[in-house]
Order: C-alpha cells, then structure tokens, then sequence
C-alpha cells in the first residue's frame, strides 16, 4: 500500500498486488504520453508536476483520440474501444476510473494482451461505499424512513417498531478487498462480530474475528444477521446469491449488497423477502439497472434502493486523483504500476 502526502486524504490508496511496471523509463529529453478524458488545468498541472515522465494529453473526444492512437503509451480505459486498441501500436498501459473492470475485460484486445497492463481505483471509493452500506443499514434496523415521513408530517410520533442495535450482531463481509476491509471496520466499530471472505489466502486485519475462503461461503452464511457483499464481478461471482445461497442465511437476515447487481438473482430475492425468511435488504446496485420504475423492488418494505452512487463523496474523488498522480508518476519512472488487474481473475 502507498500512503499520501499531507496534501491528500490520509489513507492507504493503493495495492501493490500484481505490481508490474508498464514500460521502461523514458530515455533522456523523451517522455511516454498518457490520454486523458477531463482534466482542468490546475489538475493537468498537478500531474504534470508530479509525474515528468510523461506527456498527457487531455480531453480528447474518441474520434480525436483514435486519430492519434498510435502516440498513445497509456490511456484512461474511457478510451479503450476495440477499435482504439487496433490502433494503438504502441499502448502499454490502461487505467481504469473504476473499481470494476469487467466491462473492459469484455474488450477480447484488452483482456487477451499481455503488452498492455490494467489498472483499476480498487480502494479508491472503500470508505464512502462502506459509509453508504452503514447508511442503508441504519436505515433499516433504526426505522428511519418511518420516522422521517413522520417529521415530513410533523408529527411526534414514537411508534416504529423495527429498531434493533448493531452491537454483538454478527456481520459477514463477502470479499475482504479494499470495499469489503472498509465495511468490516465499521460493523467492528458498532460492535459487531465480524466474519468475512476472501478469496486469495492473505491474512484479515484484526478486526475480522474468522476469515474464511469463498469456498467457505455456505458453512458461514448460517452465522450472520447481516451479510455485506463487495466482490468483484466475474464469471464465479455472477448469480452467486442465487435461491441456494439466500436460503442458507440465517432467518431474518438483512443482505447489503454495493458490489454489482449480477452478483444476486433478483427473483430469488424477491421470494426470501416475501416469505419473510429474509428481514430485508440494502441495495445500491440491482438486476437490472437501472431499476424500472414498475419492479417489484421498490414496492417491498424491507427494502432500502439507492442508484449506484454509493461512491459518491468528496474524499473518493481525492483519493482517486492521489492513486492517478501516483501511478502515472510510477509510468513515467518505469517503477511498478498499482492496483494491476488480474486479468484472469476478472479484478
């Protein structure tokens, strides 16, 4: 992990997991060039400064920038169409704005390159998502969307009746990456008991009583009243909340989801809720998404639906221009670039 100056939000931003430089540094008097969507100048200046080494080029549309693909060395992913890496004779390096890869990873040129090194903002956005999972959480076990129409009423009404404390609840993290690590603080904060898994074998911070491996997802779901899923999406994660899965948690559980909406079978869902086996929901991603306005999701009680803007807050896009400056500082020195992808992995 790196940590960032004084000037930036004092957090670690950065994995060196799968760490690999792009390119060589530059020979002397030359600079690698980096494609850039919008950048103000203070910005442009900004990175500029903090990485010599390389020329950026900023705000191009894709037509301009497919005209000059063949400059390229780097590019932010918004660039990287099938037809732009076609061109891009000499591209090394994709650095996407996201924590997600998989839409770039469904580019065959991208996935399939070995030249052409993936980075993501994994660990980027942890903090605001795992506030906005706390924020939805509360809502249910503190009863305040009851309460808040009350006082839309004006009425000093005391009668809600779902309110229950976090403390000595137990909280399962599904994907202890840099999101799921930032739910797992929190809920050990409120007092939880935390669970969690991951699926390489690296060691959980100490704040996670057991950590288990995906393979363990079954035997533990059983223990929590409250489940947090913040895994990638991938080819293994896809409908793996599927009717076998939601059946295994523990009656009356409450399922967070803010990792992608694919990741839970959305009719399996629904039938938990309305059973009553599960006691809710907290959504900031769905299948599908958007959400019409007719699903039979935003009529559920138990139900919490935010629009995907889990991410949203000043301090993630602080964090993500520190992880930015420093990797296109690391592209220009031919040092090891952060948050590389595994391609095979999907994350």
């Amino acid at each position: 992990m790196i940590q960032t100056t004084a000037q930036e939000p004092a957090a670690d931003v950065g994995s060196l997991r799968n760490a690999r430089p792009a390119l060589p540094a530059p020979a002397p008097g030359e600079r690698w060039t980096y494609f850039a969507s919008e950048l103000s100048a203070e910005e442009l200046e900004d990175l500029e400064r903090s990485a010599p080494g390389v020329r950026i080029v900023a705000a191009l549309s894709r037509e301009q920038a497919l005209a000059r693909a063949a400059e390229a060395h780097g590019v932010e992913a918004y660039y990287a169409t099938p037809e732009f890496l076609a061109r891009a004779e000499n591209l090394a390096w994709v650095q996407a704005m996201s924590a997600g890869v998989e839409r770039y990873l469904d580019v065959p040129a991208l996935r399939e390159s070995e030249r052409i090194v993936l980075s993501n903002q994994q660990g980027a956005s942890g903090p605001a998502i795992a506030d906005h999972a706390f924020a939805m959480l509360l809502t249910l076990t503190r009863d305040l969307r009851f309460y808040a129409k009350e006082q839309d009423a004006a009425r000093w009404t005391r009668s809600g009746d779902r309110a229950f404390a976090l403390q000595d609840k137990t909280l399962l993290v599904v994907g202890l990456g840099g999101i799921g690590t930032e739910i797992a603080r929190r809920g050990a904060g409120f007092g939880m008991h935390v669970l969690a898994t991951r699926r390489s074998d690296a060691p959980g911070p100490d704040f996670v009583a057991r950590l288990g491996s995906s393979e363990d997802l079954m035997s533990m779901l059983p223990e929590a009243d409250v489940v947090a899923i913040a895994v990638p999406l991938t080819a293994e994660t896809e409908g793996l909340f599927n009717t076998e899965a939601i059946a295994a948690m523990k009656p009356g559980a409450i399922l967070i989801n803010v990792a992608r909406g694919k990741v839970v079978d959305t009719s399996a869902l629904l039938d938990a809720l309305r059973s009553g086996h599960l006691g809710g929901a907290c959504l900031d991603v769905t299948e599908p998404e958007p959400l019409p306005p007719g699903h039979a999701l935003w009529r559920e009680p138990g139900v919490v639906i935010t629009p995907h803007v889990a991410s949203a807050a000043e301090l993630t896009g602080e964090r993500a221009t520190a992880l930015l400056r420093e990797n296109l500082r690391r592209f220009g020195a031919g040092e090891p670039l952060l948050n590389v992808a595994d391609k095979a992995a999907g994350y």
